[in-house]
């Protein structure tokens, strides 16, 4: 009997010996595999980076596939019928956007050639509503998930403006949820896309006829002076069939680059996937004058609002901008009106922080 005893307890003590050390292995293969994916994360990170500053082969539409980091062309979609609104002054409707935003500024002497806009911290979001605002006349492509993302350049006046003393020269960098499929049809593409928007604001004087540069459309009379608003949009890359949800605002980063006597373009990352648009830095002469990047998620056109659903709301947006120096931009107060574009959305901003060295950005929080 006692022999027996032992011999249980053995191979009961064995037992336990392989039970742990099979739950050793297990933890190891864990341990393993969470490294893994640590550095797979790492290594998407980098692509990411690499795409927004990665040049496209010409103009036109293009896309890329993580690993590589060739971009191939696409077939472009007509330029988008999508219309931004300018911002404007007086009474505010809106919490965030028509001026009153976070903006990076470049330091004195510099110039930006490149902004990225991400979203290192969503908390709580779980739906959006492009809903109308009165002070824009409840214009825009309205509806749950229709959102945009910008990355807006200052206003200056260009080279491109020629003796137009009043002409500003203006670029949007957008991302957009849906677009009429072009200015002659109301129809919505019912697809995500990445395009440029580009401004000649107040060029000319009022003649009675098309005086805007080959390249725009005349948009009108300009509600301030005594030129014409000129504006076009790129072609546009698809991104995704129907609405990105705006569930995934935290994969998604856009960015803008203007290269002087060169071509500017609009990237989006998201997952694995780049897609760019491009357009010839000429129209505008931007990248002469490119000294404030203004980046958010905003309403849908026509100067329409990102209702965010109304409790536990937390975004931390940040812009990474290249200036080829190391300081820190500087963080543009919203209450000076430093933002440029007529979107907005229902959050209240936080604070704001920028950061120099080998990639300088400025990072601020916005909350319900």
């Amino acid at each position: 009997m006692k022999g027996q005893s032992c011999i249980r307890i053995s191979v009961a003590v064995a037992a336990s010996f392989m039970a742990v050390t099979g739950l050793t292995t297990t933890l190891k293969a864990q341990s393993g595999d969470a490294v893994i994916d640590k550095a797979e994360a790492l290594a998407r990170e980098s692509w990411r980076a690499t795409m927004h500053q990665t040049s496209t082969p010409g103009l036109g539409c293009y896309h890329a596939s993580y690993p590589s980091t060739q971009w191939h062309e696409v077939d472009c979609a007509e330029a988008p019928g999508y219309r931004s609104a300018l911002r404007k002054s007086g009474a505010r409707e809106q919490v965030v956007g028509n001026g009153y935003d976070y903006v990076a500024k470049a330091p004195s002497g510099k110039v930006f050639s490149s902004a990225v806009g991400s979203f290192p911290t969503v908390t709580g979001v779980k739906t959006e509503k492009s809903v109308g605002v009165p002070l824009f006349g409840d214009g825009g492509i309205l509806g749950s998930n229709e959102y945009t993302l910008q990355v807006n350049t200052n206003f200056f006046h260009s080279a491109a403006c020629g003796s137009y003393t009043n002409c500003l020269a203006w670029q949007q960098y957008v991302m957009s949820t849906n677009t009429p499929v072009s200015l002659t049809s109301s129809q919505l593409t019912d697809k995500t896309e990445v395009f440029i928007e580009y401004w000649l604001i107040d060029y000319g004087d009022h003649t009675g006829k098309n005086i805007c540069p080959s390249g725009f459309i005349d948009a009108g009379e300009d509600s301030e002076g005594p030129g014409d608003d000129c504006v076009q949009n790129t072609s546009a890359t698809a991104i995704a069939n129907g609405q990105l949800p705006i569930t995934d605002l935290a994969s998604l980063q856009l960015s803008g680059t203007a290269t002087a006597n060169g071509t500017d373009k609009a990237t989006v990352t998201f997952d694995g996937e780049a897609y760019t648009a491009t357009v010839q830095d000429s129209y505008t002469d931007i990248a002469s004058g490119w000294s404030e990047a203004e980046f958010n998620v905003l309403g849908n056109a026509g100067g329409s609002r990102a209702d965010f659903n109304t409790t536990g709301v937390s975004i931390t947006a940040k812009i990474a901008v290249t200036d080829g120096s190391t300081t820190a931009p500087t963080c543009v107060s919203p209450s000076t009106d430093p933002g440029t574009t007529g979107e907005t959305n229902n959050l209240t901003l936080g604070s704001c922080s920028g950061t120099g060295g080998s990639a300088p950005y400025i990072q601020f929080t916005e909350t319900d």
